[in-house]
């Protein structure tokens, strides 16, 4: 099949353009990374090191806390916005949600982007953490977690009561940068 010039011009262009986007949405997604050092708040103890990976689809969030009630639960989301100043953590707004949902499940396409899976500590109240999630991304965008918070709450999520989980108070709260 031979094409005209125009023809030939138009596909390489064509082409040429879906390279570009591929390129830029590899590069503004994958490898992303963002990290939180949690404060302790309302008078508790505890604390976190938190690091979020960008992994294509996915991001993956690891982290590491103390000063937990030992042998327990505690809800653990990303919220809105990326001001951990009030001493109880209110400062931070509700969850990260950017495309209005309700409070569910993590990763169950009917939660907030925000809900992530609650943290388990153990005998000493400590907790190393791990979850791999979608529905948000490594960057300032629409669904950019950079510049919100990490939240860790006194009591389990239940992922069924709304807004939030009934998760009780916020006892740590840091910057995600």
């Amino acid at each position: 099949m031979k094409l005209s010039k125009k023809q030939l011009l138009l596909t390489l262009s064509v082409t040429g353009l879906f390279s570009l986007v591929a390129c830029q949405s590899m590069e503004q997604g994958a490898g992303q990374k963002a990290s939180s050092t949690l404060d302790s708040k309302s008078g508790s103890q505890a604390k976190g090191e938190v690091t979020l990976v960008w992994q294509g689809h996915d991001v993956l969030i690891n982290g590491k806390f103390s000063g937990l009630k030992p042998n327990s639960e505690q809800g653990f989301h990303v919220h809105e916005k990326g001001d951990c100043s009030a001493p109880d953590a209110t400062s931070a707004g509700g969850h990260f949600n950017p495309e209005i949902k309700m409070h569910g499940v993590p990763d169950s396409g009917m939660n907030h982007a925000g809900d992530l899976p609650n943290i388990k500590s153990d005998a000493n109240g400590n907790a190393t953490y791990s979850a791999k999630l979608h529905g948000f991304a490594v960057n300032t965008g629409p669904t950019g977690i950079i510049g919100r918070s990490v939240v860790v709450h006194r009591d389990p999520d239940d992922y069924k009561s709304q807004p939030a989980g009934n998760s009780g108070p916020r006892i740590a709260c840091g910057l995600i940068q």
